[in-house]
């Protein structure tokens, strides 16, 4: 077995997929939505922001907020 079969063999692989609907909402809508769930994070349309974004909560309690952008 060569050294890159063990890596590939390492590396997890996707053993789920789900698609949904985008909700368009803002972020303080998004957040209570994620705890209703009671989810680690939520993925949204911002209306306000005119993209998608993902809501998370923190090791400390608190939220952040991720806001991809093409590279």
């Amino acid at each position: 077995v060569s050294e890159e079969e063990d890596l590939e063999e390492e590396v997890g692989k996707i053993i789920r997929r789900k698609e949904f609907i985008l909700q368009p909402l803002d972020e303080d809508e998004a957040v209570a939505q994620m705890e209703l769930l009671g989810h680690d994070f939520f993925v949204y349309y911002d209306v306000e922001a005119k993209q998608v974004n993902v809501v998370y909560r923190r090791r400390d309690g608190q939220y952040g907020l991720l806001q991809p952008r093409l590279g």
